[in-house]
């Protein structure tokens, strides 16, 4: 399993509520390039994002779906892209201090041609990619939770 973790300045509620809007999902996952559709439940269990994965006109239409949710605390998703193959991603945040917030990201391949790749190699790929799509994760974050702080009178 491939591992990064990245600290941010905002509370783990602003962080998940990046997660929790499914419409932003392109914004932080490298390689996803266009959401179709999200549902209305998202991020419940079982609920899918209708994304487009690599760069038009050659990308691949596929789902991300939610395997498991803690409100505020933890997502699960089976991220896909066939022909790719599937991985499993589960986004961990903790309180950091006041604040603050580490985001713990795992991905493991569960499915297709990417699965036979040593777990090396597959991190070898997967963790600068995993680390760019936490630095957006975290500038959306940030970026939301400054402009929510504004907006208060």
């Amino acid at each position: 399993m491939t591992e990064v973790s990245r600290v941010v300045e905002v509370p783990p509620e602003a962080v998940f509520a990046v997660l929790a809007d499914g419409w932003l999902y392109s914004g932080w996952v490298v390689g996803s390039s266009h959401i179709r559709d999200v549902d209305a439940d998202w991020p419940a269990a079982g609920s899918r994002i209708h994304h487009s994965v690599g760069p038009w006109p050659l990308h691949i239409q596929d789902v991300t779906v939610v395997k498991a949710v803690e409100p505020g605390t933890f997502l699960s998703l089976e991220a896909r892209g066939w022909p790719l193959g599937a991985a499993e991603v589960g986004l961990t945040l903790t309180p950091h201090g006041e604040g603050r917030t580490r985001i713990r990201m795992t991905e493991r391949i569960v499915h297709g041609p990417g699965k036979v790749l040593p777990e090396p190699v597959q991190a070898l790929i997967a963790k600068p990619r995993n680390a760019e799509a936490l630095a957006r994760l975290a500038d959306l974050a940030t970026g939301k939770y400054a402009n929510r702080k504004s907006a208060q009178p």
